[in-house]
């Protein structure tokens, strides 16, 4: 393209190991962070490993976020300073944030740091995201729920990059609370046996529990538990690189893939046959034609009880 544009591909890797094989494989942004200050991470970065993977994605011309998104309490807050200042030493590009109390942080002890305003569910429009904007943001990532119409009219009436996920699981529900664990307790003291579904090696900290509904027992929910409480998880999976050339039409500025709870050798995939996608669009936008194919390698390793799916892209109503 001649206007210079070049999206942004970014994941979330486990670990450093993950994050160079993803960078081999044409991912060129990464997300990190520790539970204590970030949400629904895929791995646990302390600084000095934040630091390790700025190094790397310094010498290779990356960009580095952390992710600090948490739900932010009173014992959290005499923290912070200390946390942010050790995030810019570290190195890290941008710190993401949905409380305030972030973003004040950031501009009183590092200033120089950019901030992504990620409010999960409620970065819904664009007004909202300009209000960010004017207060020092200067990326909004966009909730899930929106469909491609809304994702396209927030980025023409936004001057903040526009980030929107294209693959991975998404969180449907969360509490601070230890459900699943708590619901285990109150069976055992109940003098109740409990049967979990559960399959090893398939999900997350928990080894593999989900949640099956009695309408629909095709679809499984993953569930687990960690530092920040119960997260349940879709029973299906965002993948739009059918229709990515819609998102770069527009113009949206970096495309996630969610790595959380998968191997890495499944994201290794995913990231090879979007940086394919996005690389032969670049070539030659108005000429460019989804190859089908493409798709393959991602199928062959997609598990088959979870659907590969547009998400809430093609729905029209999404409230």
């Amino acid at each position: 393209m001649d206007n210079g544009y070049k999206p942004e591909l970014l994941v979330t890797p486990s670990s450093l190991e993950e994050m160079r094989l993803l960078g081999a494989a044409g991912a060129n942004a990464f997300t990190v962070g520790e539970a204590r200050y970030g949400m629904r991470l895929a791995g646990e970065f302390d600084l000095k490993a934040v630091k390790e993977a700025a190094e790397y994605t310094r010498a290779n011309n990356f960009k580095l976020y952390a992710a600090v998104n948490n739900l932010i309490d009173n014992d959290t807050l005499p923290e912070l300073p200390a946390y942010i200042r050790g995030l810019a030493d570290a190195g890290v590009n941008a710190v993401i944030f949905g409380d305030p109390a972030v973003m004040m942080t950031v501009r009183a002890e590092a200033p120089q740091l950019e901030l992504h305003w990620n409010a999960e569910m409620t970065s819904t429009n664009y007004a909202t995201a300009n209000y960010w904007g004017k207060r020092g943001a200067s990326r909004v990532v966009l909730a899930r729920e929106l469909n491609m119409e809304q994702v396209i009219e927030v980025k023409q009436h936004t001057q903040l990059q526009v980030e929107v996920q294209v693959h991975g699981m998404t969180n449907i529900y969360h509490s601070k609370r230890s459900l699943l664990h708590s619901y285990l307790d109150h069976q055992a003291k109940s003098g109740i046996e409990s049967e979990l579904k559960e399959e090893s090696g398939s999900f997350g900290q928990t080894g593999g529990l989900f949640l099956i509904e009695t309408e629909r027992p095709e679809e499984r929910y993953p569930i687990y538990e960690d530092s920040n409480g119960t997260h349940i998880m879709s029973s299906d999976d965002i993948c739009m690189l059918e229709n990515l050339h819609e998102l770069l039409d527009a113009g949206i500025d970096s495309l996630k893939i969610e790595g959380i709870l998968k191997t890495p050798a499944y994201n290794e995939t995913v990231v090879r046959a979007y940086r394919h996608a996005i690389d032969e669009y670049l070539k030659d936008p108005a000429g460019y034609q989804f190859q089908d194919e493409w798709l393959d390698p991602i199928r062959e390793l997609q598990d088959p009880r979870r659907e590969l799916s547009f998400g809430f892209f093609y729905k029209e109503q999404v409230y």
